[in-house]
């Protein structure tokens, strides 16, 4: 909030206490709801372990969270580019299947992301069913998208993050009565984000308007451009979460961003 708006006579930490002195303070509740079930689960191999993230569409990372509802729950998925922070993706439903929650919420990200090649992306997240169910490896093999779990919730930090920021950032401070509601201030929240929060690792910028910037630069370092390259990383049974033996060079650069070539 300091950031947005800017003001010239305090600092601020000084803003913070000043908050806290009149109550403009809210605490962060507790999750005590989860929303997987790792139960028996063959985990694909955690891809992002001592990797780097230098460029967008190298990384997406999702979660799965609840809203409780007039004693009724539903679920939102959200998906996170992890170098930008924009969230690409994201679904509200009613029920926890496959088609109603990571599925929409990926094909959302694919049209975020159009006329881009997501070749060579890791999609990672935690070990729910949503995420190695038949149709999401589908869709993911036909992109040919990386699977990546990881085993701890520290280990998809960035994702797990997004739920609580829109939850207590956003929706907290909604009025909300109905699903149909909820569909619509959930649409509005990840608007907002996207377009208007700043954020620290962003240079105090929003997660849109630092990818903007982002492509421009790169664009104007590179002037002489022809047909779109193809990612060095192929695929090899990526999409079964019965083959774990993913191989993808460490710290390879998918320059997926401007899909641009180099001239010779």
């Amino acid at each position: 909030m300091y950031y947005k708006i800017k003001p010239e006579s305090i600092g601020r930490d000084a803003f913070e206490g000043f908050c806290r002195s009149y109550s403009l303070w809210s605490k962060k509740p507790k999750n005590y709801a989860r929303t997987t079930d790792s139960s028996g689960v063959v985990r694909f191999e955690n891809l992002l372990q001592n990797r780097t993230i230098d460029n967008i569409n190298q990384v997406w990372q999702s979660d799965i969270t609840y809203y409780e509802l007039g004693g009724a729950f539903y679920y939102i998925t959200f998906i996170i580019d992890a170098y930008s922070r924009r969230i690409v993706g994201h679904h509200t439903s009613a029920r926890l299947t496959t088609e109603q929650t990571t599925l929409p919420a990926l094909q959302m990200g694919i049209r975020t992301r159009k006329n881009i090649d997501l070749e060579g992306l890791i999609f990672h997240s935690d070990g729910g069913g949503q995420y190695y169910a038949k149709s999401f490896l589908e869709l993911t093999a036909k992109k040919k998208i990386y699977n990546s779990m990881c085993e701890y919730a520290w280990e998809n930090g960035k994702a797990e993050r997004i739920n609580g920021v829109i939850k207590n950032n956003y929706l907290k401070h909604r009025s909300i009565s109905t699903f149909a509601q909820l569909v619509k201030e959930v649409d509005r929240s990840v608007s907002l984000y996207n377009s208007d929060k700043p954020h620290k690792a962003l240079q105090r910028k929003s997660p849109i308007t630092y990818e903007n910037e982002l492509l421009y630069l790169q664009q104007q370092t590179v002037p002489k451009m022809i047909k779109s390259f193809e990612a060095t990383i192929q695929i090899s049974g990526a999409s079964s979460p019965l083959k774990s033996e993913q191989t993808i060079p460490q710290n390879q650069n998918v320059f997926n961003a401007t899909n641009i070539k180099l001239r010779n």
